[in-house]
């Protein structure tokens, strides 16, 4: 009985890392849980979240390299490459060769990549609002800018 009440007290002490208590399983969980809702609003559209980011990054800057999406967006290129397959099989982007370096391949909108950039932000912007009801607008912008010296640290 003891050793119970030993293995108790030392896991008190360690609660903060453990889960459901810690900081990476709540971020996971919020992650999940935004993502969900987020696909079902992407749905009607045949989309993910995923592609959603892709469109982001071409939306502010067309013609990237996929190296360079994948910069933008903390990504491995393998998974980013899939990604873009799918894309362009929906006819939302396509590849083309750099003219000053052949082997560098830029991902440009098509017109209905375009188009998308008029549709989808509001429906992001529905599931941010959704997450984040009562909690004010400075306590947001403090947790934008603690997720990014979260993510400094760890990068």
């Amino acid at each position: 009985m003891s050793s119970s009440k030993s293995d108790s007290d030392f896991l008190a002490q360690w609660k903060h890392s453990l889960a459901p208590y810690n900081l990476g399983y709540k971020l996971k969980l919020a992650s999940q849980l935004m993502y969900r809702h987020f696909l079902e609003r992407l749905e009607p559209y045949g989309l993910t979240p995923f592609h959603y980011l892709v469109l982001c990054c071409l939306w502010e800057e067309d013609g990237l390299s996929t190296s360079g999406i994948a910069d933008k967006l903390k990504q491995l290129g393998a998974t980013l490459t899939g990604v873009v397959d799918r894309m362009e099989q929906r006819n939302l982007v396509y590849r083309q060769r750099d003219d000053r370096d052949r082997r560098v391949v830029r991902i440009w909108l098509t017109d209905e990549g375009k188009r998308l950039m008029r549709i989808l932000p509001p429906l992001g912007e529905k599931t941010i609002v959704a997450a984040t009801k009562d909690i004010s607008a400075p306590e947001q912008e403090a947790l934008l800018q603690l997720l990014d010296r979260i993510i400094l640290n760890m990068s």
